[in-house]
């Protein structure tokens, strides 16, 4: 598994991404029913290399960004929280 983690902020529409290597990446206009299927998909990996990586502008974020701003109406996906 690559992928770690991630959140979506709905009013924003950002999805934040962050690797197993640690790095984080914040996807911009990322439309609801893209996160929806992102969620939903047996492999996150495969998901976010065919339909997310090269399709929505990208910046990488330092991890200590997201820790004390925290954006308003986050939604973080459940499953991939409780593997840590």
């Amino acid at each position: 598994m690559v992928i770690r983690d991630f959140s979506y902020n709905v009013a924003s529409r950002q999805l934040v991404v962050t690797f197993v290597t640690g790095r984080v990446y914040a996807y911009a206009d990322v439309p609801p029913d893209v996160h929806s299927a992102f969620r939903a998909s047996g492999s996150k990996g495969r998901f976010f290399n065919q339909e997310i990586r090269d399709n929505y502008d990208c910046r990488e974020i330092a991890s200590s960004d997201i820790k004390g701003n925290a954006q308003p109406r986050t939604e973080r996906d459940r499953r991939t929280v409780l593997r840590r």
